[in-house]
């Protein structure tokens, strides 16, 4: 299996497969229904609706004092890629946008898909 672990504080907090492979899980565990999916939630009206964006992303990082490295390996992605991120090359998915948000305390990116 193509497995990525996700961690927070040196736990796993995430496994990310590939669709096949997490059908093919739900199939061996007798589950044969499709996941629903969530309804659209309205966009949340916010007292401040100014929050940083992904462009700010080296920033907040650096105004941390966090490694780029520290980060990535905190995220579960890769150095490069969250050179990636940053620069603007690559948008990150859901999943990384929350670690992101979480180990950065930036709210705002934990409410976006």
């Amino acid at each position: 299996m193509d497995i990525q672990i996700i961690t927070r504080e040196g736990e796993p907090e995430y496994a990310v497969l590939p669709w096949a492979q997490y059908q093919a899980l739900l199939k061996a565990a007798g589950i044969n229904e499709a996941p629903s999916r969530p309804a659209a939630a309205p966009l949340a009206t916010t007292q401040d609706p100014i929050l940083p964006g992904l462009d700010q992303l080296r920033s907040l990082r650096e105004g941390k004092g966090i490694a780029i490295e520290a980060l990535a390996r905190t995220v579960g992605i890769s150095p490069s890629y969250l050179a990636m991120i940053e620069s603007g090359e690559r948008l990150p998915d859901a999943a990384i946008r929350r670690s992101l948000a979480w180990e950065l305390t930036v709210p705002g990116w934990r409410d976006e898909s």
